[in-house]
């Protein structure tokens, strides 16, 4: 989801931002957005930004928004090998073709 140059994240549900200066490879700032508010920022990657909404979301457990819910499911129970025994049919196919 791209925002305006005046980054309005009202409507953001759960997500990652990362704000970068013109011609610079690095982010001047990554940060972590639930129910369209700031709830981290200065994170240093957007990688560790991941974790840290993934660990927010186990710590104030929400539910993993309905556009995004296979591909935390993915990250849960085949990355993280959490609840692995409770597969969701399209997960536990994509499992075997990853581990065949």
């Amino acid at each position: 989801m791209r925002f305006s140059r005046k980054g309005d994240i009202t409507a953001t549900v759960m997500g990652i931002y990362s704000i970068r200066s013109q011609g610079h490879q690095e982010p001047d700032d990554v940060g972590v957005v639930i129910k369209g508010v700031k709830v981290m920022n200065n994170i240093s990657t957007v990688i560790n930004a991941f974790i840290v909404l993934f660990g927010l979301i186990y710590a104030l457990d929400l539910a993993y928004p309905d556009s995004m819910k296979y591909t935390f499911e993915f990250v849960q129970k085949i990355l993280m090998n959490l609840d692995g025994h409770k597969l969701n049919v399209k997960i536990q196919q994509l499992k075997i073709k990853l581990f065949a």
